[in-house]
């Protein structure tokens, strides 16, 4: 599922919605009541924005901060919410930021409450927090729930304080579901015609250990296990993935378990994991899966990655690139277990899940500018334009490569980052089947 940590997401393809013979009557009484709901929401943020200075033994659970001044300083940052997307379509709305600095000034807690509007899934209510208790550890929840199908419970947390830092553990926790999922089929020529779409609902955790040896190196045990079950989706203008697509050709069709363990070596040179502006990354990850651990098939993932970050000017201008390399091994492996492209952080051009195979293969190439440092409601935020370009495609295996299946998609994107740990983003990508919208927090890669 595609997530970001402030949750703008959960809708429908905007393509899909005006579809020859779709009726929209039935449902205008409560858009029009929504709508007027959110309009008066979104003024009444707006009008409360400001900057407040708390005594700190006062500051009630979660905002308690033993590294704030004795007048702590919470902001308050109103803002609306519009996003588009070709699985989500269009959903608008409002939130409220709260940040709690501490006494360098840098956030230690970041609470987000929303509520947001979306034809197919009514309103939905979502709850997000990222807490910073030290420089080596930080947690991050999210709670939403829509008036219809949608819902996201997640906690996150990550520790790095461990035996001199040099010991990384990572725990994720999830159970959601996603009534905007898509599926066209395999292969990198799958048809749009042949969209499809459900509700993806899952439940799973994911587990590592990173242990650093030497100054660059890192080796990396992980585990992961997911509960999928595919569900009618909410997208009632597009046909259900079971009345158009059998079980014996689309494994996993009939839901799915995965239990899969991780090995993975990683090489980096980053100046800082969230916000890089300057080294070099890699990594290697095999990850089998095995019935006797309680997966539905056997099955092998080998995935290599590089990222690099070379900075000009004073970091003002930051050239990035990302080669990607995945592939999956095994029969009837469950189609959502398989190599797979499209949404915010592969190919931005397309929707989540655009693109199926056993392999695929992808170059991103991003340009970051920092356009102005800005200081809106007492928080300084560096202020960036991120022209792009993605290039991928799906595959049975890397010899059967054509560049007649690569997704070429250009775009650009507008991000505000308050370092060293918050980027906010919006990033517009342009494929063969039109332009796409993704908003959310942190960088694509």
């Amino acid at each position: 599922m595609e997530t970001s940590a402030i949750n703008v997401s959960g809708g429908i393809c905007a393509v899909d919605t005006c579809r020859e013979g779709m009726i929209h009557t039935p449902v205008m009484p409560f858009r029009t009541q929504a709508t007027y709901n959110i309009l008066i929401l979104c003024a009444f943020v707006l009008l409360s924005g400001c900057t407040s200075h708390i005594p700190r033994e006062k500051l009630p659970f979660p905002f308690a901060c033993g590294t704030c001044d004795e007048d702590a300083k919470l902001v308050t940052v109103p803002l609306p919410v519009i996003a588009s997307s070709p699985n989500e379509g269009i959903t608008y709305g409002a939130l409220a930021a709260l940040l709690l600095h501490d006494k360098n000034d840098e956030i230690t807690t970041l609470l987000a409450p929303q509520v947001n509007y979306n034809e197919n899934f009514g309103v939905t209510s979502s709850l997000y927090g990222a807490f910073y208790p030290s420089p080596g550890r930080n947690i991050e929840i999210n709670l939403s729930q829509s008036t219809r199908v949608n819902h996201d419970y997640e906690f996150k947390i990550k520790d790095t304080s461990q035996l001199d830092n040099r010991l990384e553990l990572n725990a994720f926790v999830y159970k959601f579901g996603d009534g905007s999922a898509r599926f066209y089929g395999f292969e990198a020529k799958s048809l749009f015609q042949r969209e499809s779409n459900y509700d993806d609902d899952e439940a799973g955790f994911n587990l590592s250990a990173g242990y650093w040896i030497g100054k660059h190196f890192q080796i990396v045990l992980g585990e992961r296990f997911r509960d999928v079950t595919i569900l009618p989706g909410a997208v009632s203008s597009v046909p259900y993935i079971k009345d158009r697509f059998s079980a014996d050709r689309v494994p996993g069709i009939n839901g799915f378990t995965a239990h899969a363990q991780r090995f993975s070596l990683v090489y980096s040179t980053l100046d800082n994991n969230e916000t890089p502006t300057f080294g070099g990354y890699a990594r290697a990850t095999f990850e089998p899966s095995f019935k006797a651990l309680g997966s539905s098939q056997e099955y092998r993932h080998y995935e290599a990655e590089m990222k690099g970050f070379i900075p000009l000017d004073n970091a003002r201008y930051i050239s990035v690139f990302r080669f990607m390399y995945n592939q999956t091994l095994g029969d009837n492996v469950p189609f959502l277990e398989q190599s797979i492209l499209g949404g915010e952080t592969t190919l931005r051009g397309y929707g989540r899940n655009r693109f199926i195979d056993n392999s695929f293969l992808l170059c991103n190439l991003e340009e970051r500018i920092r356009l102005f440092r800005w200081e809106v409601f007492n928080v300084t935020a560096d202020w960036e334009a991120a022209p792009f370009i993605d290039l991928g495609a799906v595959m049975k295996s890397l010899d059967k490569a054509r560049s007649s299946d690569f997704e070429y998609n250009p775009g650009i994107g507008f991000r505000a980052i308050v370092r060293p740990n918050i980027v906010g983003r919006v990033d517009l990508g342009v494929g063969r089947e039109g332009p796409a919208i993704f908003v959310g927090l942190g960088y694509p890669f």
